[in-house]
Parts: structure tokens; C-alpha cells; sequence
């Protein structure tokens, strides 16, 4: 899992669609998260401009499909958290992320 984020990571840092994205840093981790040299296994985060989820969520429904996802979006001081494990549920997530932004 930790080399499948590594690699997800590397990709998205060359797009243009992500202003940010590192892997998740043990100090900003849930308690009781399994950590290995100082970040949290298999997470990432990636700060987006809103105009530009559809895009990324296209880049990461090609590359995750038949694996779970879990997303956590934050805008306007509010938190959205979603799960999904299939394609429709994929697609439903992505909607829910761009109607929350534009809220």
C-alpha cells in the first residue's frame, strides 16, 4: 500500500491540476496510526484549487478504480469525508466533493 501512495504521490506532483501533495506526516496523524519514518502509512494529502477537482478526481478515478477511496475534502472551514469502493460510488464522491466546494 505504502509503495502504491509513493508512486500515486510522484504523479501527482506532476500535474498541474495539484499545487500540493505530500505524504502524511506522523505529527498530523490520528492517534494510534501505524507510522514508518515519520509519515502515516498509505496517506496522502494535496491541496487542489477548487476549479480543478473535476480534473483530479478524473486522474484518480483512472488510476484507483477497484480500489477503496477514501477522500476527505476541507473548504470554507467545513470538512467533507467520503468513501467509496466502486466506480459509481467513485463518481457519486466526486459530485459530492464539487457541491461542497461550490456551497
Amino acid at each position: 500500500l505504502q509503495g502504491e501512495v509513493e508512486n500515486l504521490l510522484e504523479q501527482l506532483k506532476e500535474i498541474n491540476e495539484v499545487e500540493y501533495a505530500e505524504l502524511v506526516a506522523v505529527e498530523s496523524a490520528p492517534r494510534g496510526s501505524k507510522a514508518l519514518g515519520g509519515f502515516l502509512l498509505g496517506v496522502l494529502t494535496a491541496e487542489i484549487n477548487p476549479a480543478n477537482i473535476k480534473a483530479l478526481m478524473g486522474f484518480l478515478s483512472d488510476r484507483l478504480l477497484g480500489k477503496t477511496v477514501e477522500m476527505e475534502v476541507e473548504a470554507n472551514g467545513k470538512k467533507l469525508k467520503v468513501k467509496a469502493t466502486n466506480q459509481a460510488e467513485l463518481m457519486a464522491a466526486i459530485q459530492a466533493a464539487q457541491d461542497f466546494v461550490a456551497k
